[in-house]
């Protein structure tokens, strides 16, 4: 039996989660599902891994949605169809909160649903060819899953233009609108991705974690000012006294490395 996404670990502790599904363009279903939430939950605890690059085999990263699974969805009640898109949603949502550092490493087409998982990305390093699109629209849907990542990352007014035309559009207007990061041509695509690989492994483990959920939390509290000010100052404190920021700041000034490039 094929394996739905293929996973490699390098010795640096990177790991590399491949869509296995190139005969249809990496599209998912529930079973997909099911297991990249299990495999990224695992992979949150396990303390040698460092970074995960998300790409897929084949021509295409993802084409969202399969097309037997959409139609098993024809026939769904309400209820059956809430309970599947929510199966969906805590695949994105596990992706988004992941404490480690998530590469998207957009290799041809990431349609729909697709595109939803280059918005869950940290870091996006997109192909020359790469193609996107929210086409849901066009198929008397609507891109309701994915859209509070994909507007996070390309703000409301984009979103109202490409959620509602459902146009599909090219790598240099995704960086453009901020869903894509870089842009690679094809002879430099690899060399291009272990060059963002290596900046990412420069910063503290411990520091990107907390970032990250800096981030989130002064989202969350973007409309109450004193509740921001102290979220944010106890951070910052917690984060000095903290081994890895203790060990940072005295790297700093003994004119060193500190302790997670030398590991």
């Amino acid at each position: 039996m094929t394996q739905l996404y293929i996973k490699k670990l390098d010795d640096r502790g990177v790991a590399t989660i491949s869509l296995n599904r190139p005969e249809i363009h990496n599209a998912f279903n529930d079973d997909l599902i099911a297991q990249l939430i299990t495999e990224f939950q695992a992979m949150d605890t396990d303390e040698k891994i460092k970074l995960v690059v998300l790409t897929g085999e084949g021509k295409s990263f993802c084409a969202g949605a399969d097309l037997n699974w959409m139609k098993k969805m024809v026939n769904y009640s309400l209820e059956e169809n809430t309970k599947d898109s929510m199966n969906l949603a805590n695949l994105f949502e596990t992706i988004n909160l992941f404490s480690k550092p998530v590469i998207g490493k957009i290799n041809g087409a990431a349609l729909g649903g697709g595109s939803g998982l280059v918005a869950v990305c940290d870091h996006v390093l997109a192909h020359e060819s790469a193609l996107f699109g929210f086409s849901e629209v066009r198929l008397g849907l609507v891109p309701a899953v994915i859209s509070p990542y994909v507007i996070a990352k390309i703000g409301h007014s984009n979103a109202r233009t490409l959620f509602l035309t459902g146009k599909r559009f090219d790598a240099e207007f995704a960086k453009t609108i901020g869903l894509v990061h870089e842009i690679s041509l094809d002879r430099y695509f690899e060399k291009d991705l272990q060059a963002v690989i290596e900046e990412f492994l420069k910063a503290s483990p411990a520091a990107q974690r907390a970032s990250k959920e800096l981030i989130f939390g002064v989202e969350s509290r973007m409309h109450k000012l004193e509740d921001r000010k102290k979220y944010t100052c106890e951070t910052i404190a917690k984060m000095r006294i903290s081994e890895q920021g203790q060990e940072g700041m005295n790297a700093l000034l003994e004119k060193r490395k500190p302790n997670w490039l030398e590991s």
